[in-house]
């Protein structure tokens, strides 16, 4: 406080900014003796065996459950797949009709399809004998496909040339012959075979094509289907129109 204000305030108000007494002194702090360091050579004798030390073992991660689970998911269809297929012989299937010779196998169909709107479409190509849409035992819910049988070997040949790709509402179908009485060894794609890689993986891996000779599933490169002792051939040209042969 300087000096000019300080003759001007009154006594008491002067005896506020009084400075205090001093602090009584402390006696020094005695600094206290620490014991000496020793060795440790007397307890060597007492020290755990390495061979005695369990391995260190750590927690799952994430990442590890993820994959331990989806492998064992994997493991488990693998062998629901392995049991069905042990079962598997379309060959003494009491559901399966037909000459398989005269059978088409039409797939991607789309959910609406009809039976009808099937045949409508399949029928220029010759008269049909039976038409099966199948669907899911369980839920009735139609499973995308179908088997389409011909009166007439040449018929059918001519509906797998000529009607693959072909667009019904809205989607574009893939036809195939019936390769389970066909085709030896062969499994369909829920058990394992079947042809095409649309669902191989990512992106990287699977195809968009939706046509059979378009880079995936083509005849060229799966099993040809046997054909029936002095029957037509798959190579030869198909007649259309009145040209077609009925025998």
């Amino acid at each position: 406080m300087s000096s000019a204000v300080a003759h001007a305030l009154p006594p008491s108000i002067l005896a506020l900014f009084a400075p205090r007494p001093p602090l009584d002194p402390k006696p020094a702090m005695e600094k206290r003796k620490l014991l000496n360091y020793s060795g440790i050579a007397q307890f060597v004798g007492q020290f755990e065996d390495p061979a005695d030390i369990k391995p260190q073992t750590y927690g799952e991660t994430v990442a590890e459950r993820r994959e331990r689970v989806q492998q064992q998911k994997l493991e488990v269809a693998k062998a629901k797949v392995e049991e069905a297929a042990a079962s598997y012989d379309p060959a003494n299937d009491q559901k399966i009709k037909g000459d398989p010779y005269k059978t088409l196998f039409i797939s991607r169909l789309s959910y609406e399809t009809t039976e009808a709107k099937l045949k409508k479409d399949f029928e220029q190509f010759g008269p049909i004998k039976r038409l099966r849409l199948v669907h899911d035992t369980t839920t009735g819910k139609p499973c995308g496909y179908a088997f389409l049988e011909y009166e007439h070997e040449r018929d059918m040949k001519t509906a797998y040339k000529q009607g693959d790709g072909k667009k019904i509402d809205g989607r574009r179908v893939l036809v195939d012959v019936e390769r389970g009485r066909t085709v030896r060894n062969w499994r369909p794609r829920k058990l394992g075979g079947g042809l095409g890689s649309t669902r191989a993986g990512g992106k990287n891996v699977s195809v968009k094509n939706a046509g059979r000779d378009m880079g995936f599933g083509s005849v060229a490169s799966a099993s040809t289907p046997t054909s029936r002792p002095g029957g037509l051939n798959w190579n030869s040209e198909t007649r259309s129109g009145g040209d077609r042969d009925r025998g």
